[in-house]
């Protein structure tokens, strides 16, 4: 895949663009649903926001009736406010905890830059959306876009604002960061643990509900589709619990969280499509969520 391919997900009436968040190929997946109401799930980071309208363009969708947000970390969400803007007839979907955010962004923006630090240089000032545009979700909630209803299902491990939604027509989950991330170069499942919400045994909790769903096709929130199967997320568990034990062990030997920090970005192995600076940067995020959570368990 490269930067501003469209995909097609056979048997379906699913598409997703890369949007290439962080320059990264794959990295910014944008979901397009052919649907009676024709929504996006997930906007990416807002910076290449033309070519999501290059894609539904291309998939034949001139009007965007439904604009869906798993969690509204920007590299979901940033451009959420700029699809609303193309498209006023749209309605947002996000979680309730996160609708103040998407109408005043500020301290998104500045939790945002915290936590990112020098990556804050591939990001964009994301725009307010108006309360009114905005659907407030919580778990349990259906999104009935014409031809299929969508289940919205709460995963708040990841972020207190998560979801994930279940398309039942197509059976496809859209899992957002609840079911880890993987790189095309990647042999396993890769953790993700950002600050500052990051909980354990809310993740491992999460990924329970999406094998107990057991849909035909996880699309990540990253990288794209892949057919499922419930030991993906057993998977991901172990991933997870071996993750959080590494910097736990690491923490207890340095003693010095910015050298914990620094150890896990200088030692780790490069992923691709990544390459050597997003996986350090990966991981420095990665770490600090997890010392975040560390401290809450004290």
């Amino acid at each position: 895949m490269a930067i501003g391919d469209l995909t097609a997900v056979d048997g379906t009436d699913l598409y997703y663009v890369d949007v290439g968040a962080y320059d990264v190929r794959g990295y910014g997946t944008v979901y397009i649903l052919d649907a009676d109401r024709p929504a996006v799930v997930d906007t990416g980071l807002g910076t290449n926001v033309d070519l999501v309208l290059d894609a539904l363009d291309e998939v034949g969708i001139d009007a965007l009736d439904a604009i869906l947000t798993t969690h509204i970390h920007l590299d979901h969400a940033g451009g959420a406010g700029f699809l609303a803007d193309e498209f006023p007839e749209a309605t947002v979907y996000t979680h309730e905890i996160g609708v103040r955010h998407l109408v005043d962004p500020s301290r998104l923006v500045a939790g945002t830059k915290a936590a990112v630090g020098s990556q804050w240089q591939f990001y964009v000032e994301p725009k307010p959306i108006p309360e009114e545009r905005i659907d407030a979700l919580e778990g349990g909630d259906e999104i009935d876009l014409g031809d299929r209803t969508v289940d919205v299902i709460h995963a708040p491990g990841h972020a207190p604002h998560q979801v994930v939604f279940h398309d039942r027509e197509d059976d496809l989950l859209f899992s957002g960061d609840a079911g880890g991330i993987r790189p095309p170069g990647a042999d396993q499942l890769f953790p993700t643990s950002p600050p500052v919400n990051f909980d354990l045994e809310g993740c491992l909790a999460d990924a329970e509900t999406i094998a107990d769903r057991d849909p035909e096709y996880i699309c990540f929130g990253h990288f794209g589709h892949e057919p499922f199967t419930p030991a993906l997320m057993s998977e991901y568990e172990r991933v997870l619990s071996d993750w959080v034990t590494q910097v736990r062990e690491k923490r207890d030997e340095l003693d010095d969280d910015e050298a914990v920090i620094e150890h896990f970005a200088e030692t780790a192995e490069t992923v691709e499509p990544w390459g050597e600076r997003k996986t350090r940067d990966e991981n420095r995020l990665n770490v600090k969520g997890v010392l975040g959570y560390l401290d809450e368990q004290n």
